[in-house]
């Protein structure tokens, strides 16, 4: 999963473009290269509304940067022919000077082509496009804060057709056996791909044979730009003329760079003149160690002083159409998600495909019934209570994603992505301290590793007219996942008939702080949710074992907006109503308002449906476990009575489905 923020804040089309592009590299540079089967895109925006006098000086309006970014994103994975399965969008005043773009790609390769090494004598050959100066300062751009006087030119220009050609031509060399040694022109270009492919060897490398878009580049500008669309390979000499005739063959451009050599040097020419000599493990090694001060306060933020509604109706309506809430359906219908044949559990679900859904769920080899499932979890407005409790809860709302559908909770891995301010700053590094004490704790306790991740800091714009350097929310992403044993037993969140029983699966907790339902009530609140992670890992353990053994139809984890959401999701996505009892969810004894047991947003939570001829079977599976029997599906309205029996929610299913679709249906 990669991160192309401030490229796609002062150009949102190409910025995003090239985000795909270079974590769709990342793939083809793994081992030896593995086959890219999905892509997934998460992004922060401001709001769309945002009032045009209030922008500051240079910086785009947050409605140009979303359909920019989303255009880009589209345009390079479908042409790529990868299918877009599995995302997020959040919107917050926060994002408005400095989107944040991720994107992310899911491989797969054999496994005797996992592990690659460089061998004094290879030849150093570039697969691709061409160099030129688009991108040159692209790493070091990202790590400064924005301004009005930003530049364009450090965006990256891509071209998907080129890249799709370079992946086939390098999965053919690779089946063949062809070369040693592959990674992509990443971040510093052929400085950062030769130089660490040649830490243990020593490399020659000729600039002047370098292809270039245009003349005029000196040597430095050759090796830095991050121009795109390029693989490095080291290829035996025995092997160089028939890999050559594959990359003919394909039609993608291949040049002769230098090669590897045994003097544990770099050393760059320029026709005669030798413009580099350096040893390697000064390069690698000789980087200074910084020492930071990070400094946590804890934070008191007012508690909301509002009484319960009592029609729970209205807030339910409006947590559906808060825009990070709401139906993302004019974007996901953008993307291909059924290229390559292998999409099993979709974006969209439901009687009419339209329903919001947990997790994606492919299959990437088409003989086989063996999938996997990705997801992920998000949540910033956590972090700006506590961004321990955030990193936390984003880990447990990936892997519950993977568990609603049918994941296996022992086989799941996950990715993290920190955007942060300056690290420079006490309080602002303290909080990044925070969030990664609780990746480890969480990552530890549920058995998940960190297989990669990336980090993006200094997400800052500089006001000009005051001088001040506005920040980001502290934004963790965390991706997840994870082997489906056999798809044809996956779990979808559509209600499937009336009549059958409702249950929460999880306690409900008084933990309303970082949730919507206080955002719409403008209060942040300060009980954020937490994790009890040895409960969660038995829930998600049980869950896996009542999936296997086919007693729930439907599976919806509880997220932004509680179980209010979370049953109004399933409802409408399946075109079936349901009666719920909120007297009978458990919960913890100071959740005495119906509408904090309606819209708390505590973690580890499911809300399935069960067939009646079943009860016996889940009750006895979660004996001893904390699950209600809180209702049943019944009818085309959702019923919701309070802790008194009293009704509180009265609304029509296709009345929700419009709140929840009516805000991004024409953006």
């Amino acid at each position: 999963m990669e991160t192309h923020n401030h490229p796609s804040a002062i150009e949102p089309y190409g910025g995003a473009g090239t985000g795909i592009g270079g974590v769709i590299r990342d793939i083809l540079g793994v081992g030896l290269g593995a086959k890219p089967v999905m892509n997934t895109d998460v992004f922060c925006f401001g709001p769309l509304n945002y009032p045009e006098e209030k922008l500051l000086e240079g910086t785009l309006h947050p409605r140009r940067i979303f359909k920019g970014v989303v255009s880009g994103v589209r345009d390079y994975g479908n042409r790529m022919g990868i299918p877009t399965s599995n995302g997020a969008v959040i919107f917050e005043e926060g994002y408005t000077c400095n989107p944040l773009v991720y994107c992310g790609t899911v491989g797969i390769m054999p496994n005797n082509t996992c592990f690659k090494k460089v061998k004094p004598g290879d030849i150093i050959v570039s697969l691709g496009g061409k160099t030129g100066r688009d991108g040159i300062h692209g790493a070091t751009f990202s790590s400064i804060a924005l301004d009005k006087d930003t530049e364009v030119s450090a965006v990256q220009i891509g071209n998907p057709i080129v890249e799709k050609k370079t992946q086939d031509a390098l999965i053919q060399a690779r089946d063949k056996g062809l070369y040693n040694f592959v990674t992509d022109c990443g971040a510093g270009g052929y400085s950062s791909a030769v130089g660490e492919m040649a830490e243990e060897t020593g490399a020659k490398g000729y600039l002047d044979r370098v292809p270039l878009k245009y003349p005029g580049l000196t040597p430095w500008e050759i090796w830095v730009s991050e121009a795109q669309e390029r693989m490095v390979f080291a290829v035996p000499l025995s092997k160089l003329t028939e890999i050559m005739k594959i990359f003919e063959r394909e039609n993608v451009e291949a040049t002769i760079i230098g090669e590897f050599t045994g003097s544990k040097r770099l050393e760059l020419y320029y026709g005669k003149e030798r413009v580099a000599d350096l040893d390697m493990k000064f390069i690698h090694e000789g980087g200074p160690r910084f020492e930071l001060i990070a400094e946590w306060k804890d934070k008191e933020n007012a508690e909301p002083g509002f009484v319960s509604p009592s029609n729970l109706g209205e807030s339910l309506n409006k947590i559906l159409s808060d825009m990070s809430v709401a139906s993302k359906e004019w974007i996901i219908r953008q993307y291909d998600h059924e290229v390559q044949g292998g999409s099993i559990i979709k974006p969209m679900q439901g009687a009419t495909n339209d329903g919001p859904g947990d997790a994606a769920v492919a299959r990437p080899i088409l003989t086989s019934w063996k999938g996997i499932a990705v997801s992920n979890g998000i949540n910033p407005r956590y972090g700006m209570i506590d961004p321990y409790w955030m990193a936390a809860s984003n880990i447990d709302e990936a892997v519950r994603n993977i568990v609603a559908v049918g994941g296996d909770p022992d086989k799941i891995a996950i990715l993290d992505n920190f955007c942060w301010g300056s690290p420079n700053k006490p309080e602002e590094l303290a909080g990044m301290v925070r969030a990664s004490l609780a990746c480890y704790d969480i990552a530890v306790a549920y058995g998940t590793p960190f297989i990669s991740g990336k980090d993006s800091l200094n997400n800052e714009y500089v006001d000009v007219s005051t001088g001040k350097k506005i920040a980001i929310p502290g934004t963790l992403l965390i991706s997840a996942i994870a082997v489906v044993e056999d798809v044809r037993k996956s779990v979808t969140m559509d209600f499937k008939a009336e009549g059958n029983l409702i249950y929460a699966v999880g306690l409900t907790h008084n933990e309303m702080g970082g949730s919507v339902y206080l955002k719409l009530n403008n209060a942040i609140g300060n009980t954020v949710p937490k994790v009890d992670a040895k409960k969660a890992k038995k829930i998600f353990d049980k869950m896996f074992k009542a999936v296997r053994l086919g007693i729930i139809k439907s599976c919806h984890d509880c997220s932004e907006g509680g179980i209010g959401v979370a049953v109004a999701e399933m409802a409408f996505a399946g075109g079936i109503g349901a009666n719920i009892y909120l007297d009978k969810v458990g919960r913890n004894g100071d959740v005495n308002r119906d509408d904090y047991v309606l819209f708390s947003e505590s973690n580890s939570r499911f809300i399935v449906e069960i067939d009646k001829k079943h009860q016996a079977k889940f009750d006895a599976l979660f004996k001893g476990m904390e699950i209600s029997n809180i209702g049943e599906t019944f009818g085309d309205k959702l019923m919701v009575y309070g802790l008194d029996n009293r009704l509180v929610v009265s609304e029509d299913i296709n009345k929700l489905k419009e709140s929840w679709q009516a805000p991004l249906r024409n953006p």
